[in-house]
């Protein structure tokens, strides 16, 4: 499983992300340097939050919808939308 985080720790990478807040997961403490790994749930709320938001307001990332994106574009297009709309207050 130590692939599927270095996966995500690469395509995390161009985003310039310098503190990592997680569980004990062992994968987490052998990649990540302990300077930037935090293990606890505290500074969590609000980034669950932002994930709750995202799945009841974008219906396409809920199968049983009428609306659900089949093809990986729609899903990128739509939440990009959503991101620049709720985060950054831009309409596009």
């Amino acid at each position: 499983m130590d692939e599927v985080f270095l996966e995500l720790k690469g395509l995390l990478e161009p985003f310039g992300i310098t503190r990592f807040y997680t569980d004990g997961w062992g994968a987490y403490e052998r990649h990540i340097d302990p300077q930037q790994h935090h293990v606890g749930k505290e500074n969590t709320q609000k980034i669950e939050s932002k994930h709750l938001n995202l799945r009841t307001r974008i219906k396409r990332l809920v199968r049983r919808t009428i609306c659900f994106s089949k093809t990986t574009t729609m899903h990128d297009l739509v939440i990009g939308l959503f991101i620049n709309r709720y985060e950054f207050g831009v309409a596009i």
